[in-house]
């Protein structure tokens, strides 16, 4: 999975980018963890990783990852050229999703670029940076395809799109509003737009707004609304806790956490809101080698779920042994969990479920 992180200057966006890509230190058996300085891997935290490791005495684990994709602070105008955002928001065109990082805090110390705390504003300052962005990626395609559309049916399509698109854009929509049927949903996934990916709001906030989770702040309340009536998610945090969170063990931060009235961190409620959003869940694969979890989208069947792994277990499908993790931790074995009759052998038609344990079997 991989999210970019926008927001104006100063709403606390690069010291949550810092303090989750330092929390992401321990993915360092990743080689690509470093690729560039606003790129960043984290692990998914997943509990039952390590029980199932511990079951199977596994020599290694290897949690799911999300990338973080990191964009200067964009200002009114980035689209033109104004600040730094404009130069790094191809970097963001082929995320999974969006998170949106908005100033839900006063602070006279920290100076808001609008001279005042407006996250509905601030959402609306963004959101026009990224639809001049689209437009323009959708005015070079259209200057290409018009040469070709005279001779080609598809091309003459795909102008009449972009044509309608760019006057839905020009009149301040985002693109995932324009009402796409079957056809043109395929055709618009070429475009990589920004403003049709979907979108997490993280309402960044001091650290007392934590242990109501924001609703006693009346700007919190204000992105929450409109994240519901867009579709999108919206998750409190304090990127200010997480900066200091992540210098932490995972004992010490269990105990802070619990000191500030919380149950979990920034982090975990970014993934959860992530995940559900993009409508993913996991699966898991265990043994002596390796414990590791797989990020799938919800529906998958068990062949496409196997391609993960390897195209050979895709092609080459013969069946998946399931068990549900929790029923196998509690029968203390594989072999006490198929005794029990808990582990089931389910063919080419079966939907993964979250927490499986699975082991494909596979000819090729």
């Amino acid at each position: 999975m991989k999210l970019g992180i926008v927001g104006l200057p100063n709403v606390g966006k690069s010291t949550l980018f810092n303090s989750l890509t330092k929390a992401g230190a321990d993915a360092a058996n990743y080689p690509f963890c470093t690729i560039d300085p606003n790129v960043g891997v984290v692990p998914v935290p997943d509990e039952r990783l390590d029980k199932l490791a511990a079951l199977y005495n596994s020599a290694k684990v290897t949690p799911a990852i999300i990338e973080f994709v990191d964009i200067a602070g964009l200002v009114k105008g980035a689209s033109k050229g104004e600040g730094l955002g404009n130069q790094f928001l191809g970097n963001i065109r082929e995320v999974d999703a969006i998170v949106h990082v908005v100033r839900c805090f006063e602070n006279s110390n920290i100076v808001h670029v609008d001279g005042s705390i407006d996250p509905l504003r601030d959402i609306e300052t963004i959101n026009m940076e990224l639809i001049f962005s689209d437009m323009e990626v959708l005015e070079k395609r259209l200057a290409k395809q018009k040469k070709i559309a005279m001779s080609n049916k598809e091309a003459a399509k795909d102008v009449d799109l972009i044509q309608k698109l760019l006057e839905h854009l020009e009149n301040g929509s985002l693109a995932k509003n324009y009402p796409f049927d079957d056809e043109t949903s395929e055709l618009v996934k070429e475009y990589n737009l920004l403003t049709i990916k979907p979108v997490i709001y993280a309402a960044n906030v001091e650290d007392g707004d934590l242990a109501d989770d924001g609703s006693s702040n009346p700007n919190v309340q204000k992105v929450r609304e409109y994240a519901k009536e867009t579709d999108s998610e919206v998750y409190v945090v304090c990127a200010q806790i997480e900066a200091e969170l992540s210098d932490m063990s995972d004992e010490d931060k269990k105990l802070f956490l619990e000191d500030l009235g919380v149950s979990e961190s920034g982090l975990d409620k970014m993934i959860t809101a992530s995940y559900r959003l993009l409508g993913l869940i996991s699966y898991l694969t265990a043994g002596e080698t390796e414990t590791r979890a797989w990020t799938i989208t919800k529906g998958t069947k068990a062949p496409q779920a196997a391609g993960k792994i390897h195209t050979d277990f895709e092609k080459g499908f013969i069946k998946a042994e399931v068990v549900n993790w929790k029923e196998l931790l509690d029968s203390g074995s594989l072999h006490a969990a198929k005794e029990k009759g808990l582990v089931r052998m389910e063919g080419k038609d079966y939907i993964v479920q979250d927490g499986d344990v699975i082991l494909f079997r596979f000819n090729v």
